[in-house]
């Protein structure tokens, strides 16, 4: 995956929307999906756990986060070769942005290039509740890093 940690979430996001527009079929957006998803590196073992795992997911998802120097950085795993892309495609924009741009995003890269319209309700809720794990994660270090 490319580097975008001296960009901007909102650089970010352009980039995507750019990326994804390019493809004018949903079956080849889905192939640019599943391409993300392979290139995620390998999720480690002792992330598999319980707390990682993202509830509402038809397939088995984990998403683990972590800051350094104020920026949040995710891993995720999914056990579905779509389910893998969309995780892929939020760790891409999201991890490595400040933990203040996580915390504080509305996700309108998602709403941009039309995923939810073209997912089924159980992966849509998936994508949700990967989204609001990512968003929460950075809420929890902001309120952290504030005390």
């Amino acid at each position: 995956m490319e580097d975008f940690t001296n960009l901007s979430l909102a650089e970010r996001e352009n980039i995507i929307i750019d990326e994804v527009s390019m493809y004018e079929d949903w079956m080849d957006k889905y192939q640019f999906l599943i391409e993300l998803g392979n290139e995620l590196p390998p999720y480690p073992a002792e992330y598999k756990l319980p707390q990682y795992e993202i509830s509402g997911c038809q397939s088995q998802v984990w998403i683990y986060c972590e800051q350094r120097n104020g920026r949040i950085y995710f891993s995720g795993e999914s056990d579905a070769l779509i389910v893998r892309g969309i995780v892929a495609l939020l760790i891409k924009v999201l991890s490595g942005a400040t933990i203040a741009e996580v915390a504080h995003t509305d996700f309108a890269f998602i709403d941009a290039i039309g995923l939810k319209e073209h997912l089924s309700p159980t992966r849509s809720n998936g994508l949700y509740s990967m989204m609001q794990h990512m968003k929460l994660c950075a809420i929890a270090f902001e309120t952290k890093n504030c005390e």
